[in-house]
Order: C-alpha cells, then sequence, then structure tokens
C-alpha cells in the first residue's frame, strides 16, 4: 500500500465486483481517509467458458491472475469467494481475513418445477460443479445433469431460453445480486452438502505487509474463520481441488464444532457417496478437520482415489 492508496484485485464479473465493492465500503467506512481503488481483470476461468473447470486446472483459473496482481505489487490484497480459492496459496501470500457468511447453501433455479422432487424422470439439470451433480445423481439418478459454465446471468439466461430445466446455483450469490426471487428451492444439506467454504468472502495479501494485514483485521468473523479452517483443514488433508467432487460444512454450537464431510464418484447414471461427519472443540477445529478427513479416507478413501477416472469420464461426457 503506497500513499495511503489500497488497490483491491478482483475478477470483473458482477458478482466479483460486488464482492469488491463490499470489501472497499466496509473499509472506507472504518477507514474514511483511506482511498481504495478496484482493479478489474479477466482470469483464465472467465475467458475460458466452454470448457469444464477440470480441464482449465480446477480452483486456480478464478485466482491466480488476481494472485499474480498481488504477488508483482500491482495491487495490495484480492477478494475472493473462498470456495473458488486454491488450498495452497502462492508463497508469500495468505488468507488473513475471513468475512461473515452468507447463506451458504445450494439452490434450484427453474421457471417449470417448484422443486427437485417435482422434476420429472429425464429433466435436465444444469451445474458448473462436479460435487452438485454427483449429489444430485445420486438424490434423483432418474434426472440428466449436464454440463454449464459462464457468470451468474449467462447461467440464467442458458436456462431463461429453455436450454435447461432447472440449474443448481449458490444461495449467496444469487443473494448479493439481488436475484434472491429466482430461488425455487434452497437444498438441504442432506441432498446437497455445500462446498467448502462456500458463501463467505476471503481476503489475500502478502505476509509481509504486516500493516495491512493489521488494518483488515476489522473484516474478519470469528465464527465463520473456526468454520472455514475446520473445512479447508479437511479438504487439504483429502488433497482436493475444485476438479474433485469434496463437500464440507461447518457449524457451531457453543463451543463445539459439527463438521460434516463428503466424497463421490460417479457410478453409472448414480454417484458412490461417502460421507461423514464429527464434533469437536470449536478451538481445535483445524484438528476437527483433519480427523474427518481421515475418517473419510478410512471409509473407502483408496476407492476413491483409484476411480478417479470415472469422475473425469462422466463430466467429459457430460459437457
Amino acid at each position: 500500500m503506497s500513499k495511503n492508496i489500497l488497490k483491491i484485485a478482483t475478477r470483473k464479473s458482477p458478482l466479483a465486483l460486488w464482492q469488491a465493492s463490499y470489501i472497499k465500503d466496509r473499509l472506507s467506512s472504518i477507514y474514511p481517509n483511506l482511498n481504495i481503488e478496484i482493479i478489474p481483470t479477466m482470469t483464465k476461468g472467465d475467458i475460458i467458458i466452454d470448457k469444464l473447470i477440470l480441464k482449465l486446472g480446477g480452483k486456480g483459473v478464478f485466482v491466480k491472475e488476481l494472485e499474480q496482481l498481488v504477488i508483482k505489487r500491482k495491487a495490495d490484497l484480492a477478494v475472493h469467494s473462498i470456495k473458488d480459492l486454491p488450498i495452497n496459496l502462492p508463497k508469500g501470500l495468505g488468507l488473513v481475513a475471513i468475512c461473515e457468511r452468507e447463506n451458504p447453501y445450494d439452490v434450484i433455479v427453474s421457471h417449470r418445477y417448484r422443486s427437485l422432487e417435482d422434476m420429472p424422470k429425464g429433466a435436465i439439470i444444469g451445474t458448473s460443479s462436479m460435487r452438485r451433480g454427483c449429489q444430485i445423481i445420486s438424490y434423483r439418478p432418474d434426472l440428466l445433469v449436464r454440463s454449464i459454465r459462464g457468470n451468474i446471468g449467462t447461467r440464467l439466461n442458458k436456462l431463461d431460453i429453455g436450454e435447461y430445466d432447472a440449474i443448481i446455483i449458490a444461495a449467496a450469490g444469487l443473494k448479493r445480486l439481488g436475484l434472491e426471487n429466482r430461488i425455487n428451492q434452497i437444498l438441504s444439506t442432506d441432498i446437497v452438502l455445500p462446498a467448502v467454504g462456500q458463501g463467505a468472502l476471503g481476503v489475500e495479501c502478502r505476509l509481509d505487509d504486516i500493516k495491512l494485514i493489521n488494518l483488515l483485521q476489522v473484516l474478519n468473523h470469528d465464527d465463520t474463520a473456526v468454520c472455514i479452517k475446520a473445512e479447508r483443514a479437511m479438504n487439504n488433508y483429502l488433497d482436493g481441488g475444485c476438479e474433485l467432487p469434496i463437500a464440507g460444512f461447518a457449524i457451531l454450537e457453543g463451543s463445539d464444532i459439527w463438521l460434516r464431510g463428503l466424497i463421490c464418484v460417479p457410478n453409472g447414471n448414480s454417484s458412490i457417496i461417502i460421507k461423514k461427519e464429527i464434533r469437536g472443540s470449536r478451538y481445535q477445529s483445524e484438528k476437527t478437520g483433519i480427523l474427518l478427513a481421515e475418517k473419510l479416507i478410512c471409509e473407502n478413501g483408496k476407492f476413491f482415489k483409484n476411480n478417479l477416472n470415472k469422475i473425469y469420464d462422466y463430466f467429459n461426457n457430460s459437457s
């Protein structure tokens, strides 16, 4: 940060710009003398929208360009949806603040059907996520899950012109863009367990910028951070990226943390789901995440790793 100007790197999508503006407004309200500039940029994931994320390299396709701006000191920080942020960050960068979580659940959007249960056999559901797709075909193997890419507006447009009977999307994005009225059904975690970090925003900056790290702590929401750390610890132990269908969701109950995790493999017209949960102390959230990952691995983790080709085959055929 130079000359009291703080530069925020973000993607150019409407949702990403909303998120960066939210961080800017929060900081401006607390530090009124701070000049803040938003630097929008296109990432590989934004530019190439006709291929599956796994074919582009996984989660990093939405953040690498932003991180390079921070590393090269062309920006001071980057704002991310934590569910898009890889577990292992570039050397010298860190996730230094985690904002309060928005609605973490996935939702159904459709003109034709009120809910997942209302959809007839053969209805086409669009999703950009293997995690969502695997869980949907486990719950409703008679439905057709097809890939859909693009920002929220693009996906809604594809739905509106009839390419899909319904799409599955994160509730948080719709709410932040004022599109809550498009939600038909909020999916329970028994049907679709959310992605690790879903609904939460994270701020990434250089670890040598101690002054900025201290300044950004006003954005950190302790309860959310505890949950996210547990989820990401689980994900890290499982070595999961955006291309792997891993789900993780934690909530706090007093001084305890309740963490649920899931891995799945497409199996023909259905999915094999491995799902476990654990309770621990909120003060040992990362340890709790690792313990849950160990439980998941012991429960057929070898089978999961040995069947990754099924995951690729299923989604390659769905593109």
